[in-house]
């Protein structure tokens, strides 16, 4: 059996075979013993039959075989999937951590590239106090492997960590066991608060270990180039937006946002009391033997006075041990306000916490006396770990962000000003200036629009309490529980404008008292909206009232930018090529207003939404557009493949660092001369347009929605209940338009045509005619059109359109002549790709990786092979339950063995 191994999604390197191989032997072969256990020899007999015609190429032989067996083969491929995926996962992170003592860490080789560039110890400090990395967990459904199951393959993967004996061996077949018995396919969807528990489950596991560990290695590098890592900096935070993307999920409402951020708070403090009680047995210094500071003195004696819920055992036990007892007594306190979380009652000062604020002011007088009085090696031990913690998790694990569809705004206001009667004509008669000058009116003046509660109807009531959700958030749980409050689909500068409004209806905005207490942040999703950001920006930051906002949030514009939909709209060349203009054009614009602009990266998993190698896309971002501060999207299967094994999720949090400062300190300028920034540019303009218009040749093609829904399986996402979120904004027809970014990709990805990875780049590269030695030029020298055709590559070898006949062939015969166009296009594609690689074939560079796609190849044929009959059969009317749950077993196994959904 073939050693599988794939492509690290944070730096795209390649995992050594040999060991790999033979753990994976060692698995499959359980797995096989599993079957026999479990149903018979019979199956196991058949599975063999079945691989061994796909290997020949013969699987149209295959004898008919029933339901219940068909429904166990895919079964049984599925789970050989996982398992090599898992097993692929340990050793990856054996890699690296072999890889990391030869060479040195991530942020080590960082920080040495950056002293080698010149970079004294005190800009090095300054420079590494304003990184802030902040992975966003969304609950964006492309993960179709069940938590049960994902709790099973971690476990595994623990096992396989272990020294080889009997007992591990015996302990791995019961863990395969209890795989096969569990089933992959959901009851039900999961709704927003199982989404978060999710979310939490990760979050918690790494603020225990991979967060202090790894701002600790930062500080620790620093230290070794002559950099101090200040005690307030905050290098490293988590975002979420389950509980807050409302944006067409009519299941996140007011009081799910409420529920999930106490669900947070709840977990978030639990961690921290048992850090805290770990930290109190370990500073068990005697006042008999050591000193500490009149500071931390005054505020124990208030504090005991303050609590009488601190045990008379504690107070006499601990009477010589102040630390213990302080550390008690903060203990208490988070206790505290657990509870009034869990009771949803209000804050009780000198009680509970209010905010992580004031946990913090204790914790830092606690580090000040230890600094002072025990030294600073103590004080820079598990007492620092805890504050960084702190500062990077807050009560919460993670601050929400909160999304809206900026029509629900515009509806919600227009409400509200047409009840008012000053308006000549209705709101939503006026155009877009129209709506600028009434909206920035309205935001320059105080009066409330209407009484409490709002005078609302429809969806508008909704929007408008998700406001009040946020200010009762920042209210009982402090200012960074929620930062930035995002408008989908933003397309002029008003779009902003109405939701800011809603926000001073709530009292999160009020100019005039100096109150701004969330950042509004304009989402770009479309190429056509990213093509006009500076249309957009400049209207948005000339205007006096939302100027005014901006600087009551310290001068800090953030804008995010979609990768999903802007693929969706305009194809992967124009997508990608407009984020990267976009970019610099904003941040141009930061500078003529006096404004910091950050971006926001709405990346997906797969390359068709964004994705690739997370360490190439941050060191291709445009010059000076990082200024220490990357805010990313996390989602899907790319969650649990970055983060649930320890090891890869120190790993992938040090690369994200490590490449954030490295872009943040070598790369402020462009690292293009201007003679190449100006032909360079101009080749790419005539690439993306040739490719974008190529695309929507495609898109706009008579009749592709009809072949989008009959030749790929999409129709089976929502069957697999893997999100709370419809497949479709509400009200949206049967149309392409509407549909959402992650079934466009999911189906073109099952059925083995990846359209939007790849397609259009082939014609965009042959419009570049004789200026092969440019394009060349452009890949060897130019991280962002590197990193582009790279992934683009990466997706060509995982597009198999023989496969896609078979869909075509069965479900949609009169789509030959499309399916066609897409042959000729991929063809283009792949002899482009090439030509300005100069490879000989599709990862050239990587044969790891392209045997390994190979020999995935033979175990994902047989599972294409039984989708498309049963999706033929499914469509020809039969009716039978098993053949639906036989299909999403075929649906799951695909998406395992491709590494992502959509």
């Amino acid at each position: 059996m073939g050693a599988l191994t794939t492509e690290d999604p944070t730096t795209g390197a390649a995992v050594p075979e040999d060991a790999l191989r033979r753990d994976i032997r060692l698995v499959t072969s359980l797995l096989g013993q599993t079957l026999v256990r479990a149903e018979g020899q019979e199956l196991l007999d058949l599975v063999e039959e079945v691989r061994a015609h796909s290997k020949e190429g013969s699987l149209a032989q295959l004898p008919t075989i029933d339901l219940d067996l068909t429904t166990k083969v895919a079964r049984a491929f599925t789970a050989y999937f996982h398992l090599a995926n898992v097993t692929e996962q340990v050793h990856r992170g054996r890699a690296l951590v072999e890889q990391c003592a030869q060479e040195g860490g991530w942020i080590a080789q960082a920080v040495e590239r950056i002293r080698a560039a010149g970079i004294d110890g005190e800009r090095l400090g300054e420079e590494a106090a304003r990184v802030c990395v902040r992975p966003v967990l969304t609950a964006h459904p492309t993960e179709v492997t069940r938590r049960s199951t994902l709790d099973k393959l971690r476990r595994i993967a623990a096992l396989l960590d272990e020294p080889d004996s009997a007992r591990r061996t015996r302990r791995l077949a019961e863990s395969i066991d209890l795989l096969w018995a569990t089933d992959e396919i959901r009851v039900e969807a999961p709704e927003p608060t199982d989404e978060a528990r999710n979310g939490i489950y990760y979050l918690e596991g790494l603020s225990r270990a991979a967060v202090p560990d790894v701002v600790e290695e930062l500080r620790d590098e620093l230290g070794e180039a002559g950099a101090e890592l200040s005690l307030d900096a905050v290098p490293l935070r988590f975002g979420t937006w389950m509980g807050g993307d409302r944006d067409g999920n009519p299941n996140v409402t007011p009081e799910v946002t409420r529920e999930v951020l106490g669900l947070q708070a709840v977990h978030g403090i639990g961690l921290l009391r048992d850090r805290v009680d770990v930290l109190r047995r370990d500073l068990s210094v005697s006042d008999h033997l050591s000193t500490t500071s009149d500071e931390l003195d005054e505020r124990l004696a208030t504090m005991l006075d303050q609590l009488p819920q601190i045990e008379l055992r504690y107070r006499r036990l601990n009477a010589q041990e102040p630390y213990r007892l302080y550390l008690t007594a903060v203990g208490v306190r988070l206790g505290l306000t657990q509870e009034r979380v869990r009771r949803a009652e209000a804050h009780v000062p000198g009680q509970d916490y209010a905010d992580d604020v004031e946990l913090l002011d204790d914790l830092l007088v606690l580090h000040r006396s230890v600094s002072e009085h025990q030294g600073e090696l103590v004080a820079a031990g598990e007492l620092e770990r805890l504050v960084r913690t702190v500062r990077s998790t807050g009560l919460t694990l993670a601050a929400l962000d909160v999304r809206e569809h900026s029509a629900k705004h515009h509806d919600a206001v227009g409400q509200l000003l047409d009840l008012t009667g000053d308006l000549d004509e209705p709101y939503a008669a006026l155009d877009q200036p129209g709506r600028m000058r009434v909206l920035g009116a309205e935001l320059a003046g105080r009066r409330p629009l209407a009484r409490r509660p709002l005078p609302l109807e429809g969806d508008a009531v909704t929007t408008a309490r998700a406001f009040d959700a946020v200010v009762w958030a920042l209210d009982s749980f402090g200012a960074r529980t929620v930062e930035s409050y995002i408008i989908s689909m933003t397309r002029h500068a008003d779009d902003v404008l109405a939701a800011v409004v809603l926000g001073r209806e709530a009292g999160l905005v009020d100019i005039q008292a100096g109150v701004a207490r969330v950042g509004f942040v304009p989402l770009l999703e479309t190429v056509e909206e990213l093509g006009k950001a500076e249309e957009i920006i400049t209207a948005l930051l000339s205007e006096p009232s939302y100027r005014e906002v901006v600087r009551l949030r310290g001068d800090v514009q953030e804008v995010m930018l979609g990768y999903s939909d802007s693929n969706k709209s305009g194809g992967i060349a124009a997508s990608q090529w407009q984020i990267q203009r976009a970019q610099r054009v904003i941040t141009d614009l930061g500078a003529r207003f006096g404004v910091r602009m950050t971006f926001f990266h709405g990346r997906g998993g797969s390359v068709g939404r964004g994705g690739g190698p997370t360490y190439d896309a941050i060191l291709a971002l445009p010059a000076g557009t990082v200024a220490g501060e990357v805010k990313i999207t996390e989602q899907g299967e790319v969650i649990s493949d970055k983060y649930a094994l320890p090891v890869l999720a120190r790993q992938n949090l040090e690369l994200m660092i490590a490449a954030t400062l490295e872009a943040s300190v070598l790369h402020r300028e462009h690292r293009r001369s201007a003679d190449e920034t100006e032909r360079w540019d101009a080749l790419m303009d005539r690439v993306a347009d040739a490719a974008q218009e190529r695309y929507l040749e495609l898109t706009e093609r008579e009749g592709l929605a009809g072949y989008f829904l009959s030749a790929t399986p999409v129709d089976l996402l929502g069957q697999l209940r893997i999100g709370s979120r419809p497949s479709r904004r509400p009200g949206a027809d049967a149309g392409l338009d509407d549909l959402r970014a992650i079934p466009w990709v999911f189906g073109w990805t099952q059925s083995r045509q990846i359209v939007p990875g790849w397609y259009g780049v082939g014609s965009g590269l042959a419009a570049a005619g004789e200026d092969i030695e440019t394009l060349r030029e452009m890949y060897q020298s130019w991280p962002f059109f590197r990193s582009f055709l790279d992934n683009v590559a990466m997706t060509l070898a995982k597009t198999d359109l023989g496969i896609a006949r078979q869909y075509v062939a069965a479900l949609a015969p009169d789509g030959e002549g499309t399916l066609d166009d897409i042959a000729a296009e991929l063809d283009r594609t792949v002899a482009e790709v090439l030509r300005v690689t100069g490879d000989a074939a599709l990862l050239d560079r990587e044969p790891t990786l392209r045997t390994t796609l190979e020999i995935r190849e033979h175990y994902l044929q047989p599972l294409h092979h039984l989708q498309v009959d049963l999706l033929r059969r499914q469509r020809d009317g039969e009716d039978d339950a098993r053949l639906g749950r036989a299909l999403l077993h075929t649906v799951s196994g695909i998406a395992a063995g491709m590494r992502n959904t959509g």
